[in-house]
């Protein structure tokens, strides 16, 4: 067994234009003063990264990377989420995922496309040169608006979808391939990646490609009523990064799992800050700590009740509090009589 390492944040839901969130060394000074260890970056927030830069100057990416070191932290991982979300969008949803982009691609799917394959593979050479082995991601959605199958899904149409996803994602898992990164998608609704079963179609269209891996995240369980826990069991070899982010599910007579297009705080499913939902953490640490995770504990702070700088604070401390340190031994050592080939074959009766 191996010891997960933490805590540490994400970032994006914290930087801002006043300080100490408006640049990178004075928000690593904060998350330290907090006790994170660990800090994962969005690579679309120039306050935080010049994404470009980190790929294409190693000294930039020193530099940067001093930056964090120098607060205490180590930088965790980097993230394309609003990116990745570009990689495949259907066009019932070009209006609204145009602010992912820069403007002069609004309007302009196949411009917007290449612009988010191009980030992607950005980050690829950025997170080789920053000495990372993971990246954060979303797959993008061609299929997301035939998720309730109604009108009946034509025959043929779910596979082609995860056909065309996986083509367009095979040159970039071949980029970070080459920088010898995995791609760790966050499973998550709205993706065409949103489940186990959505997962294992996608890699399997991949060619099971090895750099297909995951995000591990169970407030989207949570929302969805997926058992996250067994979810651990299934797919640990592919878990390669940990969202710690909570959430509740409390179902009425008017609203259940859609929400009724409520606001956050009057859904039946919403995120809390870490503590205040329903996720089991002391099951999850445990299942990560017993199936060997090395990775990170990254608290994504998600809430529509609690300040986030609260949300912060009790982060940090609750994620030190799950962290298990693993035992070198068996706890009956103390009763061990020693190995004994005869010995075993005389109790064998052979």
């Amino acid at each position: 067994m191996k010891n997960i390492k933490g805590p540490a944040i994400f970032l994006a839901q914290f930087l801002g234009d006043e300080p100490p969130f408006n640049n990178l060394k004075s928000i690593c000074k904060w998350a330290a003063s907090l006790g994170f260890v660990g800090v994962q970056i969005p690579t679309w927030d120039a306050r935080a990264i010049d994404l470009k830069k980190a790929a294409e100057s190693k000294d930039y990416a020193a530099e940067l990377k001093e930056t964090v070191e120098s607060c205490g932290l180590q930088i965790t991982e980097l993230s394309t989420h609003l990116q990745g979300q570009l990689v495949a969008v259907h066009p019932a949803y070009d209006i609204m995922f145009d602010g992912f982009a820069p403007k002069s691609v609004h309007g302009k799917p196949k411009e917007r496309t290449r612009w988010a394959v191009d980030q992607l593979k950005l980050a690829a050479k950025a997170s080789k040169n920053l000495g990372l082995n993971a990246h954060a991601t979303f797959s993008g959605a061609l299929m997301w608006h035939t998720v309730y199958p109604w009108p009946q899904r034509p025959s043929g149409l779910v596979e082609d979808g995860f056909k065309e996803l996986a083509k367009r994602w095979l040159p970039i898992l071949n980029t970070f391939d080459k920088a010898g990164v995995d791609v760790c998608y966050e499973i998550h609704p709205g993706e065409d990646l949103h489940d186990g079963v959505t997962f294992e179609r996608f890699w399997e269209a991949t060619g099971k490609h090895s750099r297909v891996n995951m995000l591990y995240d169970p407030s989207h369980f949570v929302l969805q009523q997926l058992d996250y826990l067994q979810y651990i069991d299934f797919y640990h070899s592919f878990i390669k990064m940990f969202h710690v982010k909570d959430a509740e599910f409390n179902a009425t007579g008017k609203s259940g799992v859609y929400g009724g297009y409520q606001d956050w705080i009057n859904r039946p499913g919403r995120f809390r800050s870490v503590g205040d939902g329903q996720v089991d953490f002391k099951s999850i640490f445990s299942k990560l700590a017993q199936y060997g995770y090395d990775g990170w504990a990254v608290l994504e702070w998600e809430c529509c009740i609690k300040h986030p700088e609260q949300g912060a604070k009790e982060g940090a401390e609750r994620i030190r509090d799950y962290m298990i340190r693993v035992t070198e031994k068996a706890f009956d050592d103390f009763a061990a009589t020693g190995k004994d080939p005869k010995l075993n074959r005389k109790i064998l009766g052979i």
